[in-house]
């Protein structure tokens, strides 16, 4: 006896509809509307530092410094808009992952701008590399 596939209809274990995906709870997801705010405010906060580079308006320090908070601003933003993380979704475990994700990303950025910063006074002395043993 030969099993088609064609000739049980392509729901053969249930009378799931299309629309079925199997979330137990209604999960949030973004119009067109948000995805292209969502899109729009990426770009705006990717061409700032873009420009704060180019266009030197600020100190080293200020330019970093705003840098550091558009990067995190864009995480929210992509966290908001692409990944639907709200209140409201999963209970709010979507909102704790969202201050997780900050604290991380910034002890991340602090602890790279700390070495980076760190690192001329960090690094070997010159010296003439015959006298080594």
């Amino acid at each position: 006896m030969s099993h088609d596939p064609h000739t049980q209809g392509a729901h053969a274990h249930g009378d799931h509809g299309h629309g079925d995906h199997g979330h137990g709870v209604e999960i949030p997801h973004g119009s067109m509307r948000d995805y292209v705010i969502g899109f729009v405010l990426s770009v705006i906060l990717t061409a700032i530092p873009f420009w704060l580079v180019m266009a030197r308006p600020l100190s080293d320090g200020a330019t970093a410094a705003a840098i550091m908070a558009l990067a995190m601003v864009q995480i929210v933003v992509h966290m908001v808009y692409f990944l639907h993380l709200s209140p409201k979704a999963e209970g709010g475990w979507s909102v704790t992952a969202l201050l997780f994700t900050i604290i991380v990303v910034a002890i991340m950025l602090s602890g790279s701008l700390w070495v980076m910063y760190h690192l001329n006074a960090n690094m070997m002395p010159l010296h003439d590399p015959s006298q080594l043993p």
